[in-house]
């Protein structure tokens, strides 16, 4: 994969700035709104039921983000999922959570079935309880268990491109190392830093962002390969203008800075992308 072709993705998001439909979580909604509008595109949140066919069909992505679900919220996803399915828009489903609770498994399954979303993104604990595997969620952080490392990495990665293969769309599980595979490309993005865990949102501001990359791009692995690569090159930008004196507040300011500011020559020279 070209450098190149990741910085066309961000600034084609800059050129055209796509409107994203976001029904996402209470805890981080306001970071995925200012994450939107950092990177370039626009965010609109609605959940209400007989408000949001109307609402994604003036946008051009949908994000689904069970995070803090509710009966209202969870008919809201199912009728925003079902109207922008039909329009052609590109939905990304972020199972929060996923393996914790039946009701968020079992919604997650229902919008991963009747939604058809262009991706899923989630950690490898949420992804594997999403696809019926094992695993040892907690909570809403991926189990130590299920993290890819280098010593598990081409054995991760299989089973992230067979869920992908069974799902029919891209599937990215972010962690230490992303993977990102549409069942027949596969790769490991290792930008990030651990300080990006230490904060609210992180996983939830690139469930907001990625639509916003599928929406200008016809290819929607190298749509999410830009998006996850410039969320971490973004981290590694907040975290080298950190001083003693600053801590996760100060970080979580210098990332939306980051996403502000960050240009496609920046991600293209910084990215850390393996075919795998």
């Amino acid at each position: 994969m070209k450098s190149t072709e990741l910085a066309n993705c961000l600034d084609a998001v800059r050129a055209t700035s796509p409107l994203v439909h976001c029904i996402t979580n209470y805890v981080t909604v306001n970071d995925c709104a200012n994450a939107l509008l950092a990177i370039g595109a626009s965010p609109i949140m609605s959940d209400e039921p007989d408000d949001v066919e109307d609402i994604t069909s003036i946008c051009q992505g949908l994000d689904l983000n069970i995070g803090t679900l509710n009966r209202r919220s969870i008919e809201g996803m199912g009728r925003a999922g079902a109207r922008a399915a039909q329009l052609g828009h590109a939905i990304v489903l972020d199972p929060v959570g996923a393996g914790a609770s039946h009701l968020r498994t079992d919604t997650a399954r229902q919008l991963l079935e009747g939604c058809h979303p262009a991706l899923v993104r989630g950690n490898m604990s949420e992804v594997r309880a999403l696809g019926g595997a094992s695993s040892s969620t907690r909570g809403v952080d991926a189990s130590a268990a299920d993290v890819a490392t280098r010593e598990n990495l081409h054995e991760s990665a299989g089973f992230v491109a067979r869920l992908a293969q069974a799902w029919g769309c891209t599937v990215a599980v972010t962690g230490a190392i992303d993977i990102v595979s549409d069942g027949a490309r596969t790769c490991a993005i290792t930008n990030g830093v651990p300080m990006m865990g230490r904060i609210t949102g992180t996983g939830c501001m690139l469930s907001a962002l990625l639509p916003a990359f599928l929406a200008v791009g016809t290819d929607a692995f190298l749509a999410t390969v830009a998006g996850v690569a410039t969320m971490g090159v973004c981290g590694q930008k907040a975290r080298s203008r950190m001083t003693g004196e600053d801590g996760t507040g100060s970080f979580r300011t210098y990332l939306i800075d980051a996403l502000s500011t960050v240009t496609g020559a920046e991600l293209a020279d910084a990215a850390q992308v393996e075919d795998l």
